[in-house]
């Protein structure tokens, strides 16, 4: 088995430090033998190993790859990296899948950037460990500065190498010095802090920086950063919307008064766009209508040849805000707008896959969700969303399949072991439902839908108290979760209580009429002599679903049972 030896310390490289290294080792190889395998991971590959460039093409591109870096506004954001890092990943494992199975010893992985600390932890958890062999080797603290690639870190995305860096050259960078390199590192390191959720450590600099700056778009620019931070904290105590109203206003204050038509038109757009989203928090869904109609205006008068992506962004806000309020036909042809200004984008493709899967049109909602997976490297949203279609078309297998993959792309994705549990529940694995339910619930302890699934494990393992307190911690979390009011009732018909049941389920029902729901009502109400009820409940049962075959049986016995 061959060794390579690689040193991971940050201060070589920066981000991607030992997956350049490594990337220059395999990928010559590679392009000689597979130069398929190496087109297929062109984004990740040319990300973590600019050296490469020159030998590797760009096999998919983005608008932005084209524009001046000031109209590239669209910055990647902190889910990439784990994207890049299973694209790399996946690169590796079919590589060596031809050539043979490696060890990587790695020095100062402690040292190593964020992007290779998660590389290496992709790598460990889904290649083989016969297949690649990863070991750490001796560890020491770097010495010198790190690299200040800023226009690398921020066109990649690359948050944490941006903050770290960034405040290290902060600390030994006056103000006065260079004002507008200042003022521009500052919005940069803050909008990294922001990114990896260190939101406080922005608002400092957002602070400091009004203390020092009388720059107009500066301020309005830290003003409208401010604003975002109080509506998109990570932790929903820290958000304020009313003051972020009063920090989004300062800054369409400001560029409403600049003097340059065009400058006008792009800086007070982007803040009037961000005002929508405050105002969409406040609850005022026309008014942040309104808010992007006007932005959207100010970019098709004054920036008819330039800063597309701010005009598509617009396009796709508007259609977002269109679909929230039930004007779907509008809103797909926002979407569509927004792709076609730039179809090597991914994002908005789920988006538009999410608005046709809700308006029934499912085809079209897979081919967008794998139009991602072909645009970009793993995403697990894509393999999530595509399940859900999977399962609503009754393919089961095929839904399983996609939640398998979207866990594997990122152990961390709450949502997708809710769906996942619920299957296996479905097909009577409890006990891989109750390991889903556990990890699930230690990401998001307080998820209903978690705890719902969590109600139906410990009743069919018989565990009626904590059943029951499942049920009704869901309930105190969401009253409106039918399925926990439909759970709870059949734990209390098993266990003879006909009157809790038949309550519960009247709850149910008056949330949402279904068959299934009627049909078990009916049953309550038989096991408590209640007849008429009961077969009042299996008539509307069959008007809803003529061809159940359980309520046509259930109709057909006699009315004592």
């Amino acid at each position: 088995m061959e060794t390579i030896l690689i040193d991971a310390d940050r201060r070589i490289g920066g981000p991607y430090t030992l997956a350049s290294a490594l990337l220059a080792r395999l990928v010559p190889a590679a392009l000689e033998s597979a130069p398929e395998l190496v087109a297929a991971h062109d984004i990740e590959i040319r990300a973590a190993a600019p050296s490469l460039r020159d030998v590797v093409p760009a096999r998919r591109h983005s608008l932005a790859d084209d524009l001046p870096r000031a109209q590239r506004v669209l910055v990647p954001g902190a889910r990439r990296s784990l994207r890049m890092a299973n694209g790399l990943a996946e690169f590796v494992r079919d590589h060596l899948t031809r050539t043979g199975p490696l060890t990587l010893r790695v020095t100062n992985l402690g040292e190593a950037d964020h992007t290779d600390t998660e590389l290496v932890a992709v790598l460990r958890r889904r290649l083989d460990p016969a297949l690649l062999r990863v070991e750490e080797g001796p560890s020491a603290p770097g010495s010198g500065p790190l690299r200040a690639d800023f226009d690398r870190y921020r066109d990649e995305g690359f948050h944490h190498a941006m903050a770290e860096s960034g405040l290290e050259v902060l600390r030994g960078l006056a103000y006065e010095d260079d004002p507008e390199r200042w003022q521009v590192l500052v919005q940069r390191v803050a909008a990294a802090l922001e990114a990896i959720e260190r939101e406080d450590e922005a608002r400092d600099l957002y602070d400091r920086a009004r203390r020092l700056s009388t720059d107009p778009k500066h301020r309005a620019t830290i003003a409208y950063a401010t604003a975002m931070i109080l509506v998109r904290h990570h932790d929903p105590a820290a958000r304020d919307p009313e003051q972020a109203l009063a920090w989004i206003n300062e800054a369409v204050t400001i560029t409403s008064l600049l003097p340059d038509p065009r400058e006008r038109a792009f800086h007070l757009g982007f803040d009037l766009n961000g005002k929508a989203l405050v105002e969409l928090r406040r609850g005022r869904r026309e008014s942040a209508m309104d808010l992007v109609a006007q932005a959207i205006e100010l970019a098709e008068t004054h920036l008819r040849d330039e800063h597309p992506i701010h005009k598509l962004i617009l396009y796709a806000n508007r259609a977002q805000l269109l679909a929230l309020g039930g004007r779907r036909e509008e809103a797909l042809a926002g979407y569509d707008r927004a792709i076609a200004a730039d179809p090597g984008y991914p994002d908005y493709y789920l988006d538009r896959g999410n608005l046709l899967h809700a308006m029934g049109r499912s085809a079209e909602a897979l081919a967008d969700y794998e139009s991602v997976m072909r645009l970009s490297p793993p995403f697990p949203e894509a393999y999530y969303n595509r399940s859900e279609v999977r399962y609503a078309a009754g393919d089961l297998g095929g839904a399983l399949a996609d939640l398998d993959h979207t866990l594997e792309l990122d152990p961390d994705f709450g949502p997708a072991y809710v769906n996942r549990c619920g299957l296996h529940v479905a097909a009577g694995d409890y006990a891989r439902a109750r390991q889903d339910v556990e990890r699930g619930l230690s990401l998001a302890p307080h998820d209903p839908y978690l705890l719902c699934v969590l109600g139906q494990v410990e009743l069919a393992e018989e565990r009626y108290p904590e059943s029951r307190l499942a049920f009704d911690r869901a309930l105190e979390l969401d009253p409106e979760l039918v399925a926990a009011w439909a759970g709870r009732a059949e734990l209390a018909y098993e266990r003879g209580d006909n009157e809790l049941a038949v309550a519960d389920l009247t709850r149910a029902l008056k949330l949402g009429e279904t068959a299934e729901l009627l049909f078990n009502r009916s049953l309550a109400y038989r096991a408590a002599g209640l007849t008429g009820q009961a077969r009042q409940d299996l008539l509307r049962a069959a008007e809803l679903a003529p061809d159940d075959a359980d309520v046509r049986a259930a109709l057909a016995e006699p009315a004592d049972g």
